[in-house]
């Protein structure tokens, strides 16, 4: 990649550079309390770094690179810690330190960010035992006879249950992950699989603003926050929903001979409502039988460090039409099975890749 300016054109570039200026001013206010002052923001062509905060001019630079091939979320977390740097020089005062000691490491537990020296988040294998053995059960859920199916999907779900029960009173190892596309709207069904990924697969659940730079739009974006394994089984989830209720609606439309997509919204919507349904009846024997899960504490501490303002904000559904309720039917029927690999929304394995 040889210019910004080519890739993207001046308009855009010059309306990226706003942004992150935008960004910067809004993680100083809500981690710093208005103590930084604005350095000079650069977006440089090397992609020797992610970025650098430069003390002797007070500049952040951020890698153009990094901006148009990543994602806006990994974008913000080195942001995130260039500005960690940029508060242990200038306000603490710290120049003894190596670049990444004590007094930066404290900045990054508090601002919730990664204090490694690359300032993206690190993929771990933690977990990954557990993993691979719901990978396995996932992989006899793909049984044709549908007794032995749920038996399976019932087994994974017990699993995961019983393993975040024994890990609970542990201070573990958390991190995020932002699943999908950038959405300009964010659909029922879209917030209805957020719930779902919240209620019953041991993650915690916000929608965030995103920027996409080739566009110069503002969206949103799901980010979840867990242990590495939790993460990596939430990945997964999020893809298999969405793909299962696509394929729901293919069959729906052919089976009916519906030639529009009019409904199609409606129907997704059901199809996750009804998923929703399944977990709730299955949470329930489990309570029944005494596994109860009480929330991890940890981790909510560590999603309010990293989103210490939080709106609730309700939003209306679809209207509950035909469409709506052959699609929570058919929800109510969905048996979760192993990844399918290459697939768009599908890494093919639960486990995070290594970056």
């Amino acid at each position: 990649m040889e210019s910004g300016h080519a890739e993207i054109g001046a308009a855009l570039e010059a309306a990226l550079v706003r942004e992150l200026r935008a960004a910067w001013r809004q993680v100083n206010e809500t981690y710093f309390g208005g103590r930084l002052v604005a350095p000079t923001l650069e977006l440089v062509t090397h992609r020797t770094s992610l970025g650098r905060w430069l003390p002797a001019t007070r500049a952040l630079e951020i890698s153009r690179p990094l901006v148009l091939e990543h994602p806006w979320g990994a974008v913000l977390e080195v942001l995130k810690h260039e500005m960690a740097h940029q508060y242990v020089h200038e306000v603490l005062g710290e120049t003894t330190q190596t670049p990444h000691g004590k007094a930066f490491r404290e900045a990054c537990h508090r601002l919730g960010v990664d204090g490694g020296a690359s300032g993206v988040p690190a993929a771990g294998d933690a977990d990954a035992k557990v993993v691979d053995r719901i990978t396995r059960l996932l992989a006899l859920a793909e049984s044709p006879n549908r007794h032995e199916a749920e038996a399976a999907m019932n087994a994974a779900q017990r699993l995961m249950l019983k393993h975040n029960l024994e890990q609970a009173p542990v201070l573990r190892d958390y991190g995020f992950a932002q699943l999908g596309r950038p959405t300009g709207r964010v659909s029922e069904h879209e917030r209805l699989v957020a719930m779902i990924l919240g209620k019953h697969f041991f993650v915690e659940v916000i929608w965030v603003p995103v920027y996409r730079p080739r566009e110069g739009k503002r969206a949103s974006a799901l980010e979840i926050c867990g242990t590495r394994g939790n993460l990596a089984i939430a990945e997964y989830i999020h893809g298999f929903l969405h793909e299962t209720a696509a394929r729901l609606w293919r069959d729906h439309k052919r089976a009916r001979g519906i030639s529009s997509d009019r409904e199609r919204r409606a129907y997704l919507a059901g199809v996750m409502m009804g998923f929703a349904d399944k977990l709730t009846k299955q949470d329930a024997q489990s309570r029944r039988e005494g596994l109860v899960w009480v929330r991890d504490g940890n981790l909510r501490d560590y999603y309010r460090r990293r989103h210490p303002y939080v709106r609730s904000v309700r939003h209306a559904g679809q209207r509950r039409t035909d469409a709506w309720a052959h699609g929570r039917a058919a929800g109510r029927n969905i048996v979760l099975s192993k990844p399918v690999r290459g697939s768009a929304t599908s890494r093919g394995s639960l486990l995070p890749a290594k970056t």
